[in-house]
């Protein structure tokens, strides 16, 4: 049997708002439906993407701007951060981790630690390896969003 991810729901506190981040980050508008006063929904797909994100009011009762690690796959992290940052979305620099290890969300400068062998450093990995250069940015509520660099996928994939 296959499953494929096919939607995620995201906790946002303004419809309207969060509807005009995404399309401005590109995001296509499948569907934006007033219900009723209570029931909002907006649904959205990421470029390229076979999964989607939908959010609105009545939807979930997740507090706005709590999911964090949403991972969006990209072939060139410099091509698609230069792509969000053109169209108006803050998006961190280009880094790697130090340790080769997967990124696992915290924001901060060139070089941090976390206490579990993770180090953020500037800059996409030395070799550009896939799986191995990310940036990310954040919707208005705080929902966190890494790019992160695919440029070969792992075998049975």
């Amino acid at each position: 049997m296959h499953m494929k991810l096919e939607l995620f729901v995201l906790p946002v506190s303004d419809v309207d708002r969060a509807k005009a981040f995404y399309e401005k980050a590109g995001f296509r508008l499948d569907l934006a439906q007033d219900v009723t006063e209570d029931f909002r929904v907006a649904h959205l797909t990421p470029p390229g993407s076979a999964a989607s994100i939908i959010f609105g009011k009545g939807l979930t009762t997740a507090a706005p701007g709590s999911a964090q690690g949403l991972y969006l796959a990209v072939t060139d992290i410099e091509e698609a951060r230069a792509e969000l940052v053109g169209r108006g979305v803050e998006v961190s620099e280009v880094f790697h981790d130090d340790k080769g290890l997967f990124f696992h969300g915290h924001d901060a400068g060139e070089v941090v630690h976390d206490g579990q062998g993770q180090g953020r450093k500037a800059g996409p990995h030395p070799g550009r390896a896939s799986y191995g250069s990310y940036a990310t940015f954040s919707d208005p509520d705080g929902n966190g969003w890494v790019l992160q660099e695919i440029t070969q996928r792992a075998p049975g994939r």
